[in-house]
């Protein structure tokens, strides 16, 4: 199964914001997982970074960014996904407009997220954290 994590999951996971944490990073643990394929996406990345370093520096946020990258597979976000998103005059939020239609371009058949309304226009299953880890683990 192909996964998409949203910014708000790995930023969960980076400062270990609870009560968040508790599901977001035993979705993110999933990478080890032969049965889900994650994904996310280069500006899910550029957003927890900017919150990273906002509560830890430079220095931490780089090295946590860094961990993710390697443990993740990444999106693109391409002129065709921009224009996609363009199209689109459901969508209200050009920021989770990309995040949908780079996770659409791989084939990912779940969006994980703490903003569901935010993807109110999804034709994949969009599900927060928990409600994940209740369907399809445990």
């Amino acid at each position: 199964m192909k996964i998409f994590l949203d910014a708000n999951i790995l930023i969960s996971v980076i400062n270990k914001e609870f009560p968040l944490f508790t599901y977001s990073s035993r979705v993110v643990s999933l990478t080890g997982n032969p049965r889900f394929l994650v994904y996310t996406s280069p500006l899910s990345l550029a957003i927890a970074y900017y919150f990273a370093e906002k509560k830890h520096g430079n220095t931490i946020a780089r090295n946590k960014i860094s961990l993710l990258i390697h443990h993740f597979n990444i999106t693109s976000i391409a002129e065709k996904t921009i224009i996609a998103v363009d199209k689109n005059k459901k969508i209200h939020d050009f920021e989770d407009g990309l995040q949908y239609y780079s996770a659409l371009e791989v084939g990912c058949t779940c969006i994980i997220t703490e903003d569901k309304n935010g993807f109110y226009y999804s034709e994949i299953e969009v599900l927060s954290a928990r409600k994940f880890m209740e369907k399809y683990i445990l």
